[in-house]
């Protein structure tokens, strides 16, 4: 008993923020079997997703309780936005499964949490040479839009539209900022997040393509929203050959947590795909969306037997050691910390 308590305290102590994009990308690949029609699979999908957030929540309660100055350095970095972004991913699932009175309860968890984090963040970063979480920021914003904008057309209130397309432009603007400061040599250097780069847009189109598809924008403000969509399904499209291209050429196999952060916007774009290929009645767009979701599923596959490789003594990723904010941040802690001795 002693020794299973003293191995949950240090699993504890070694999960980072860094890993709630386990939960996204489990969450999103949910989605996406679900409107592919694999209603079992993406069930069982979301159920992993669930115990992950569950889990992962707990760690961020109990760290405030046990050590808050801790705490404090993880909120004030980007990957503690994925805390926002998981939880409206789950609750879009949730959503499309008919459980809105969940959705709705995931929304108001994230629309609390997501104020204070994306202020402190943004306070803290640097003007330039940033690694791809930096990205996240956009990512919280535009998970708020697809959540509300789900809801929305679930019939929950047409102001939860106006809500979405509020944060899909806020969205945008992050977008634009986080751009300007990130660090495209982590294109090739990167262990893993440098794909939120354009799993950013991914889901920007994604919320693009739900607010098409809402009755609320007729006429010109729909044309709009619907080119907007193709153009941000584009550059998202452009970003994931580029990454892709760039791993083919300098492979990264060891695992390191921030690997989630590559499945998250593997699925996303899948899924962005998918519904814009149904909003806009485009077939190819389909059919496309269909193979880059089994890619994700594919490669969340393997991102778990890493995981569990490193676990069991395999090789992994060096510890990050680039802070995301001031010179004089504490650089983040990886999932998995080497053992001593």
């Amino acid at each position: 008993m002693g020794r299973t308590r003293r191995n949950e305290r240090a699993w504890r102590d070694e999960v980072t923020p860094a890993a709630g994009a386990c939960v996204m990308a489990t969450g999103i690949i949910s989605v996406g079997l679900y409107l592919t029609g694999h209603t079992i699979l993406s069930e069982i999908f979301l159920a992993v997703a669930c115990v992950l957030w569950v889990v992962l929540a707990a760690d961020f309660v109990d760290l405030l309780a046990r050590d808050r100055s801790r705490w404090t350095a993880a909120a004030v970095t980007p990957p503690a936005l994925t805390a926002v972004a998981a939880t409206t991913v789950v609750g879009t699932r949730f959503s499309l499964l008919g459980r809105q009175g969940v959705a709705i309860a995931l929304l108001l968890i994230a629309v609390l949490v997501w104020p204070g984090l994306l202020l402190a963040v943004v306070r803290h970063w640097l003007r330039h040479g940033m690694p791809g979480g930096v990205f996240l920021v956009c990512v919280a914003t535009q998970g708020l839009a697809v959540l509300a904008s789900t809801l929305s057309l679930a019939g929950k209130g047409d102001w939860l539209g106006d809500a979405a397309l509020a944060c899909f432009a806020l969205g945008l603007l992050l977008y634009a900022d986080a751009l300007r400061r990130f660090d495209f040599r982590q294109v090739w250097t990167g262990a893993g997040d440098q794909w939120v780069a354009g799993g950013a847009l991914a889901i920007s189109a994604l919320a693009a393509s739900k607010l098409t598809a809402s009755p609320l924008y007729t006429g010109t403000g729909h044309a709009f929203l619907r080119n907007l969509t193709y153009v941000l399904l584009a550059l998202a499209l452009a970003w994931y050959a580029v990454l892709a291209a760039a791993e083919a050429a300098r492979p990264r196999p060891s695992y390191d947590v921030r690997r989630w952060a590559t499945v998250f916007p593997l699925g996303m774009t899948a899924v962005a795909t998918l519904s814009t290929g149904a909003v806009t009645d485009v077939p190819w767009l389909r059919t496309l969306g269909r193979v880059l979701l089994w890619v994700a599923v594919a490669v969340w596959g393997l991102v778990w037997v890493g995981f569990a490789w490193a676990r069991a003594g395999g090789p992994r990723g060096a510890p990050q050691t680039r802070p995301f904010s001031d010179p004089g941040a504490p650089p983040q802690t990886p999932l998995l910390k080497r053992r001593r001795g």
